[in-house]
């Protein structure tokens, strides 16, 4: 038997994962699936058994926040173990559910709010279980030395059900399992999709929504982690990403982004001033005028020059009554019967 015991901070997001089919596959891919290899990949989850807690993901978490209420000082309140067989060994469900109830007594969150989930989507049986890690009391049950613990309790469960001893839980994997990543290949593939991920990000939500998309789960606390699909866990200082890390490079990047924004509007603010100097010299309003030259372009020298030929022409004084206070509205006659002095 092979277990794994991990401590995390959302027991929504565990629940999720535990009690959902996997995301990443569409339902004709999972009907294929099915048919190949005779597995369930729709519908992969059964629940057997619930303690202190019972309902869907959104009513479990719920009431695993009731009860982490009594401890708020706790940062990973939620206990994920997984327990799996090696190739050929098999048990009842029934029997199954005693060894989950064997792990709660280890882990001691017997006493608490746990669902045990068994997974039909692969050729070895295994179960997830969810646990809250605080009581009803307001105890939070320990964590330390959970991997000897474990592993521990895989030795009494082999012993106890007649299974296989798993001293080396690679070699009872099945040959594709095999060609999955090592752990320093893990590490290499996941140092590229957070440096992918961090690629323009601005701030955390965002770089987690991205590595999310990647197949990645994320815990953060006083650091940061990252769960593959198979539920490998691995810290961001295992490679070269801590939390410090990312959020100085997220702010990094936002000064970047201020900076190219500031840059851009400056830009913008030049060439409207630009644009706004060469209406002026267009209209003769610019730079040089008034020092004996003409403000008055020459005629046919464009929209501009030609417009301004029209304002200047309306403005000469035999248009607004000037040299004499002439009247606008008399025609040419009058006006040179008047400037001579002759009279009708």
């Amino acid at each position: 038997m092979i277990g794994k015991v991990f401590t995390g901070k959302s027991a929504y997001h565990c629940l999720s994962y535990c009690l959902e089919d996997k995301w990443e596959l569409s339902e004709e891919q999972k009907a294929k699936l099915s048919l190949e290899d005779g597995l369930a990949h729709k519908g992969r989850a059964e629940v057997l058994e619930y303690n202190y807690c019972f309902g869907d993901k959104h009513e479990l978490s719920e009431q695993f926040k009731e009860v982490r209420r009594l401890n708020k000082n706790v940062e990973k309140p939620v206990f994920h173990l997984s327990m799996r067989l090696a190739n050929g060994d098999k048990l009842t469900n029934e029997q199954w559910r005693e060894v989950a109830r064997e792990a709660a007594k280890e882990f001691q969150f017997d006493q608490n709010q746990y669902v045990v989930i068994l997974h039909k989507d692969t050729q070895q049986p295994h179960i997830h279980i969810v646990a809250n890690r605080i009581g009803y009391q307001g105890k939070t049950a320990n964590d330390s030395n959970s991997y000897l613990r474990m592993a521990q309790l895989c030795r009494r469960m082999e012993q106890k059900y007649d299974l296989q001893e798993v001293q080396s839980p690679r070699r009872f994997l099945s040959p594709k399992e095999r060609q999955a990543p090592r752990q320093d290949q893990r590490k290499e593939r996941l140092k590229e999709k957070i440096v992918g991920a961090l690629n323009g990000s601005k701030d955390f939500p965002e770089f987690e929504k991205r590595i999310t998309a990647e197949g990645y789960r994320v815990d953060k606390g006083r650091g940061i982690a990252f769960e593959d699909d198979k539920n490998v866990r691995i810290k961001g200082s295992e490679v070269g990403y801590s939390l410090s890390t990312i959020e100085k490079t997220l702010a990094e990047n936002r000064r970047l982004q201020f900076k190219e924004n500031l840059e851009q509007q400056q830009k913008f603010k030049e060439s409207i001033r630009q644009g706004q100097t060469k209406s002026k010299i267009g209209t003769g309003q610019g730079k040089g005028y008034g020092q004996g030259q003409s403000a008055s372009p020459k005629p046919g020298s464009g929209s501009a020059g030609g417009l301004v030929k029209l304002v200047n022409d309306l403005l000469k004084p035999e248009y607004i009554g000037g040299g004499g206070g002439s009247d606008p509205f008399e025609d040419d006659e009058e006006r040179r019967r008047k400037r001579k002095g002759i009279r009708k």
